[in-house]
C-alpha cells in the first residue's frame, strides 16, 4: 500500500513536468495553475506516506535512505507551497518537480529497509528525531534555493540572448529569485544551525566522518551567505554556488547515512 501511495504522488509530480515541457515546446506557456494543483496533491500523497510510515516504525520514519529522500521531497514542497506564492514564485512548481520527481524515483527503487537495528530512530527519542526532521526541512529549503537559482541561471541566459518568449514573461521577476533564493539560503541555515543544537542536547554518538560532512555543508552556506550580505558575490554567481553546493549535499547524503548505520547516530 505504502508503494502505491509513492507511486500516485510521483505520478503528480511526472505530469506536472511533462505539462510544463509540452506547453514550452508549443511556445504557449502561460502561469499555470495545474502546477499548484499538482504539488498540492502530490504533498497530500506524501504526507500520508510518511504517516503511515511513521505508524509502522513508532517514530519519524527516518529509518533508510528510501524514507529520508521521501522526507526531503516532502519537505521541499512544504517550502514552496508556504512561500511559493508570497515571493511571486507560483512558477517554482513547475521546475521544483523535476527535482521531487528524482528524489521519489530514487526512493522508490531503493525500497524501503533500515539504516540501522533496533526499533525506531534511536529508541523514538524525541531530540534525535527533531534534529533529524529539521535536517530535512533544511535541506528542503536548500532543494527550493537551488530551483530558485537555476530559474535565475535560465533568465539571465534568455535575456543576455534577447529570446523573449511566453516562458520569459512568465518567470518572476529577476531580482525576486535572487531575493528569494537569499531569504531560502538564511531559512535552511537557521534550520541546519537548530538541528545542530537539537543534535548536542541528545547526546548522539556520531561518527566523525558524518560530523566532517555535516559541518562542511554548514560552512559552505555559511560562507555564501557571508559574503552576500558582504556583497563579496554578485548574483550570478550566488546562484551558481547555491547550484553547487546543494549537489554536494545530495551526494554526501548516501555516505552520511551509511556512516549513520555504521554506528552513528542520526
Amino acid at each position: 500500500m505504502d508503494r502505491w501511495i509513492l507511486l500516485f504522488a510521483s505520478a503528480c509530480y511526472a505530469v506536472s513536468f511533462l505539462y510544463t515541457v509540452y506547453a514550452i515546446r508549443c511556445r504557449h506557456f502561460q502561469p499555470p495553475k495545474i502546477n499548484l494543483l499538482l504539488s498540492g496533491a502530490g504533498f497530500g500523497f506524501l504526507s500520508v506516506y510518511l504517516y503511515f510510515r511513521g505508524q509502522t516504525e513508532g517514530a519519524c520514519p527516518l529509518t533508510s535512505l528510501s524514507d529520508v529522500l521521501v522526507f526531503l521531497a516532502w519537505a521541499t514542497v512544504l517550502i514552496y507551497l508556504l512561500i511559493g506564492g508570497t515571493y511571486r514564485l507560483s512558477l517554482m512548481g513547475a521546475f521544483t518537480a523535476p527535482l521531487v520527481l528524482l528524489l521519489l524515483a530514487v526512493a522508490f527503487f531503493l525500497g524501503e529497509g533500515r539504516l540501522a537495528a533496533g526499533p525506531g530512530l534511536a529508541a523514538a527519542n524525541p531530540m534525535v528525531e527533531l534534529h533529524a526532521a529539521l535536517s530535512l526541512v533544511a535541506y528542503g529549503a536548500f532543494g527550493l534555493a537551488a530551483v530558485a537559482s537555476g530559474m535565475y541561471l535560465l533568465q539571465e541566459r534568455l535575456l543576455k540572448k534577447h529570446r523573449i518568449s511566453s516562458l520569459m514573461y512568465s518567470l518572476p521577476p529577476i531580482q525576486a529569485l535572487s531575493d528569494a533564493n537569499f531569504r531560502l539560503l538564511v531559512a535552511g541555515f537557521l534550520l541546519l544551525t537548530l538541528s545542530f543544537f537539537a543534535g548536542m542536547a541528545a547526546q548522539m554518538p556520531v561518527g566523525g566522518m558524518k560530523i566532517l560532512a555535516a559541518v562542511l555543508i554548514w560552512f559552505f552556506y555559511g560562507l555564501l551567505l557571508f559574503r552576500r550580505m558582504r556583497k563579496g558575490i554578485s548574483p550570478r554567481m550566488q546562484s551558481v554556488w547555491t547550484l553547487g553546493i546543494f549537489l554536494f549535499v545530495i551526494g554526501t547524503l548516501p555516505f552520511i547515512y551509511y556512516w549513520s548505520s555504521g554506528g552513528g547516530g542520526r
